[in-house]
């Protein structure tokens, strides 16, 4: 992996809770809180100058404008919801550019893990653990993608923290 061990140990202590809380705003209510975004951008800019040299900082740091429009792109064209693009654009600094394949096939094998799982428990008495959850009831066309969001990021970085650079 692309990204220094140093740099994703440092990160996990500040993101792992938020990962945990979009998670599971998003299973609640099928909303991603707007602090937990802003959150997760301003652990980047604040903690990233420490951690990182300046060039890396700057080029990692361009991911966030590049990601917030991509997200905005995909929600405009009705693929995603508003607070997973937010997300997904301020997850992006904590991201190394080289790891852009890693990412995806974590994304991709989370995804199906957590659509899989979720449809699961929405058919079976494991239901019974939070009958009052919003994503249970939202139909099939949707799904409560902070869920996979949250938990690629939080994978990415504790895979970074044993086998980054």
């Amino acid at each position: 992996m692309a990204i220094p061990a140093h740099v994703a140990l440092w990160f996990l202590p500040f993101v792992l809770p938020i990962c945990y809380t979009i998670m599971l705003t998003d299973l609640r209510g099928m909303r991603i809180p707007n602090w937990a975004v802003d959150l997760t951008a301003v652990i980047f800019i604040v903690v990233g100058p420490f951690l990182m040299s300046w060039t890396d900082y700057g080029w990692q740091l361009l991911h966030l404008p590049i990601g917030v429009g991509l997200g905005f792109l995909f929600y405009s064209a009705g693929m995603i919801g508003a607070g997973d693009g937010k997300f997904a654009g301020a997850a992006a600094p904590l991201v190394a550019f080289a790891d852009l394949r890693i990412i995806l096939l974590i994304f991709t094998a989370n995804l199906l893990a957590s659509f899989v799982t979720h449809r699961i428990a929405k058919h079976t008495p494991l239901r019974r653990l939070a009958p009052d959850w919003k994503s249970w009831d939202v139909g099939q066309s949707k799904f409560p993608m902070g869920l996979c969001l949250g938990g690629t990021l939080a994978i990415y970085l504790i895979l970074g923290a044993l086998y980054g650079s």
